[in-house]
């Protein structure tokens, strides 16, 4: 190859890596963004919460400490983590919710590009190694498995759907507050 070719293929990483730090830089924007735009489409996939399914309602208590340490990479991985629980769960069995499924995909694909964005700014490999010995990622499996859980043991029923969407509007309310304060 020759010199000219390679200072290009040079001129085009610096260029990337540019505009991948600029684009991190402003990453809580971003998020903050798309969480009210998930937020908006949980409202629109469905209606107001069932009267009906009061009586099953059940508290999962977000582990509101997970998004609480020092280090701003360790939030960033947590939130990278809440995202893809809460894409794992809407993406199985909702044959009973009775939602839009226009919203319902929108959504989808808005955590889908969430998680993206986050992974392409978190530093996971000096973090990795502490993230994956904290208590803090034990709590969030926890929890999220509580809710998967709770659908499985109420066979993916209406309601059930219903409890977890509003679970999930108040975990992303929580992550939304932690965002704007990076």
């Amino acid at each position: 190859m020759s010199t000219f070719g390679l200072l290009q293929i040079g001129l085009i990483l610096s260029c990337t890596t540019n505009i991948s730090s600029l684009h991190c830089n402003h990453l809580s924007l971003q998020q903050s963004k798309v969480i009210e735009s998930s937020l908006q489409l949980l409202d629109k996939m469905g209606e107001k919460f069932p009267q009906r399914c009061l009586r099953e309602r059940m508290s999962f208590r977000f582990p509101e400490q997970v998004l609480k340490p020092r280090q701003k990479e360790t939030v960033k991985m947590a939130i990278e983590e809440i995202l893809q629980h809460i894409f794992h769960i809407f993406s199985k069995n909702l044959t009973l919710a009775a939602w839009d499924g226009q919203a319902l995909e929108q959504f989808q694909n808005g955590l889908y590009q969430q998680i993206e964005q986050v992974e392409a700014c978190v530093i996971k490999k000096q973090i990795h190694y502490f993230w994956s010995k904290e208590a803090s990622r034990l709590k969030l499996k926890k929890y999220f498995q509580k809710i998967d859980y709770f659908l499985k043991d109420k066979q993916h029923s209406m309601c059930s759907w219903e409890i977890s969407r509003a679970e999930m509007r108040r975990c992303l309310q929580f992550v939304d507050k932690v965002i704007k304060r990076l």
